[in-house]
């Protein structure tokens, strides 16, 4: 579409217009896209051959309305991770610092930590292991985000989280049977839908728990 417009623009000046526009220098140099070089190097070179109005805006971009970012210094990876463990009712660690984390992604398990790479991950019903020296405190998750910064910082915003001792395994048991039979009876895809994520849950419990 960028190279439609161009040609337009050089067509009209071939044809003899007379009008023209400046367009600025700190906008040229900002420009960081293929496109937005090719649309700027056009109106560079229809400009000189009198191709605009003298009250054309100049295109703009996205980045103009963005905010730079704060400069960032490299002092070296640090001893500890930050972690942050958060769930809607409540703060479960908050600026904790400690060695690892072990979190349950939806592509499969994978540990943070000090220095890990910049990651985005959506939880799946499973086991959080934090490790401090030589104690690991588990939590079972039904689902969530996890977030990893660049230095060293991470937060698990849980939808819900219970210490893996809290949970009772006979109940879990029971729990599974409930959903594996409302399964089997259900009426439309609501309760269909209702009892697999049921199935899910419980029986990642029950594989936590070594059922």
């Amino acid at each position: 579409m960028l190279r439609q417009a161009s040609r337009m623009l050089v067509q009209r000046a071939t044809a003899g217009a007379t009008r023209q526009i400046t367009v600025g220098a700190a906008l040229r140099e900002e420009a960081t896209t293929d496109h937005a070089k090719t649309y700027l190097d056009a109106f560079e070179k229809a400009q000189g051959e009198g191709a605009f109005q003298a009250n054309l805006v100049p295109p703009a971009f996205m980045k103009d309305w963005m905010k730079k970012a704060p400069e960032t210094t490299t002092t070296g990876i640090a001893d500890k991770l930050t972690f942050n463990f958060y769930m809607p009712h409540g703060v479960e660690m908050n600026n904790a610092e400690v060695d690892m984390v072990l979190v349950p992604g939806k592509d499969g398990d994978f540990g943070i930590l000090p220095g890990h790479v910049p990651t985005v991950s959506q939880l799946r019903p499973g086991v959080i292991s934090v490790t401090t020296g030589s104690e690991t405190s588990k939590y079972f998750v039904s689902s969530g985000f996890a977030f990893v910064h660049a230095n060293s910082q991470a937060e698990v915003c849980a939808v819900e989280a219970v210490p893996l001792d809290q949970l009772d395994g006979e109940a879990v048991k029971a729990s599974l049977n409930e959903y594996n039979t409302a399964l089997v009876n259900a009426k439309d895809d609501y309760e269909k839908a209702a009892a697999q994520i049921g199935i899910e849950v419980t029986s990642a419990m029950s594989s936590a728990l070594g059922n």
